[in-house]
């Protein structure tokens, strides 16, 4: 197996125990906690995650990039961890103390609540996962994530009974990521040595930083100050059908951005020593896979929620099944959007065009909350996101068609889109079928995976390095 393809595993494992974990908890969780549970931990982690952000600025995308340069020469790499890290390290300080600020002088509801969640913040103060991305070592993060995520599931299981344990249930949520990000440290001083650093190594670095900080912050008004917006304009009830409903639908983009957290690095290095001809032959490569991957997925997903919502959520949670239909169609936007960002703006470092599609997305996204939440509260929220993923596709295909050959890319995935319709029309009809919830769903997984394997036999054999 090639390193890539073996990365690409490594970082699926390791995103998909990111979101499948929430998958095996959600279902309890929702039926213990209630919506006004789900929604008051929705809405708390949402605040606290914007102090997360200033926290971690533009650095993971920076970090993984600036690591795949610099991690063949051992003075280098360490020189660049700790310019980079030093950035982190003062901004994370600075945002636990205004953080404190605002529970002690500003914030006046649950209260006891978001003070637990300022563990948060304090992993994101010793998160340095993108120095290990950037080096392509995913096997560390993978096996830290297993032991961590198998604990955290006892203790969910074992101490969240009933609607009081909001407080319990995130301090163990909370506590588990801190403990996750410590356990990477010793692994870390392995793989580097103290070296002197002055204040012009850190400044090199703080510009790319900080443009790289813009897109993310715009990125989160349209994927975290939703959750914000419906708390303060509608309630924590539909914040809570919100928040499960984006749960299952990140749980399929899981294998997308695998890719691309793979992918960062190995182009990053292409481009440092000017091996264009093989970024643009990832590039298509990508392109293909992961529109092969998005339109089954997008199709399959609004052929089962009837079925899948109420038995995966609880009928409480009926509400999320509209959402998580039309949601659904972001994973498209997605996945092409997510190959052009990681494979050709980041690594040949055209921060203009990503700033720019991020910041009018959240433009397009913020004045759709005002309009619809206060009438739709949160379908009005779903519109704003749909709206808000397809402005980074289109602004990012607009600022690359000079540079890459968009129109071809779109033209190869047609094949797909096609057989992914015949696939869901298919399982759609299945659904018709009065059986048991359950051996309903699963017949409907089966048959549209063996469907669309059937219909994709030579590109799945191509994949796979196999000659017919």
């Amino acid at each position: 197996m090639s390193s890539v393809k073996k990365n690409f595993v490594y970082n699926l494992i390791y995103q998909l125990l990111l979101l499948v974990f929430p998958l095996i908890t959600v279902p309890y969780v929702s039926r213990v906690l209630g919506t006004d549970g789900v929604g008051i931990y929705s809405y708390t982690y949402s605040i606290i995650s914007y102090f997360m952000l200033i926290t971690l600025l533009g650095i993971e995308n920076h970090g993984n990039r600036s690591i795949a340069k610099a991690r063949d020469d051992k003075e280098k790499l360490s020189k660049t961890f700790f310019s980079i890290y030093s950035i982190q390290f003062i901004s994370g300080i600075l945002m636990i103390l205004i953080y404190s600020c605002y529970m002690i002088f500003i914030n006046k509801q649950f209260t006891s609540v978001a003070w637990a969640q300022i563990l948060y913040l304090i992993s994101a103060l010793v998160d340095v996962n993108w120095f290990f991305f950037g080096l392509e070592e995913f096997k560390i993060t993978i096996t830290r994530s297993t032991i961590v995520k198998v604990l955290t599931l006892i203790l969910i299981f074992c101490f969240v009974k009933n609607t009081n344990d909001v407080l319990l249930y995130t301090l163990i949520m909370a506590g588990s990521t801190l403990l996750s990000q410590l356990l990477i440290i010793p692994f870390l001083i392995n793989r580097i040595k103290f070296v002197k650093i002055h204040i012009k190594d850190i400044t090199q670095h703080l510009k790319y930083v900080l443009i790289l900080f813009i897109p993310v912050v715009a990125k989160s008004i349209y994927r975290v100050m939703d959750k914000i917006m419906l708390g303060m304009m509608s309630s924590v009830t539909h914040v809570g059908l919100y928040e499960q409903a984006d749960k299952i639908i990140l749980v399929p983009c899981a294998v997308i951005n695998a890719l691309g957290v793979v992918m960062l690095p190995r182009i990053s290095n292409l481009v440092a020593n000017n091996k264009k001809d093989a970024v643009l032959k990832y590039i298509e490569k990508s392109i293909k896979f992961v529109m092969f991957l998005s339109f089954p997925m997008c199709l399959g997903m609004i052929a089962v929620a009837d079925n899948f919502v109420p038995l995966f959520l609880g009928p409480s949670f009926n509400g999320s099944i509209i959402l998580v239909k039309f949601m659904s169609i972001t994973m498209l936007f997605l996945s092409f959007a997510n190959v052009l960002r990681t494979q050709f703006l980041i690594p040949y470092e055209k921060d203009n065009i990503y700033v720019i599609s991020i910041v009018l997305a959240a433009v397009v996204n913020f004045i759709c909350n005002i309009i619809f939440i206060p009438k739709l509260a949160s379908t009005g929220a779903m519109i704003g996101t749909i709206a808000a993923e397809f402005m980074v596709m289109f602004i990012q295909m607009i600022g690359l068609r000079k540079h890459l050959p968009i129109k071809q890319y779109l033209i190869d995935t047609i094949e797909f889109m096609i057989k992914a319709l015949i696939m869901f029309v298919l399982i759609m009809a299945i659904g018709y079928i009065q059986l048991n919830s359950v051996l309903l769903i699963g017949l409907q997984i089966i048959t549209g995976v063996m469907i669309y394997s059937a219909l994709n036999y030579k590109y799945i054999l191509s994949l796979l390095n196999i000659k017919k």
